[in-house]
């Protein structure tokens, strides 16, 4: 798409510089430097942050699992 675009001189200079160093042209350069704009105020956004609920409970009895009836036990009375 073709647009017009009223640019500052001097950072027109430089970006025209820039893009030449970088061996590309002022398109690519100008594209490049938007999308990383239109980028870092999309990563603007603040962090996701889990919040832990503690639950209060009951501690289970103390059974020995390697006893199978006693495990059996504890998990039908549960």
């Amino acid at each position: 798409m073709k647009t017009t675009l009223n640019l500052n001189d001097q950072i027109l200079r430089q970006a025209k510089g820039q893009a030449a160093q970088g061996g590309i042209t002022l398109t690519k350069f100008v594209e490049d430097a938007l999308r990383e704009k239109l980028m870092a105020e999309h990563d603007q956004r603040p962090a996701f942050k889990l919040r832990m609920r503690t639950v209060r409970g009951y501690a289970p009895p103390n059974v020995d699992i390697s006893d199978r009836d006693a495990l059996y036990d504890v998990m039908d009375r549960g």
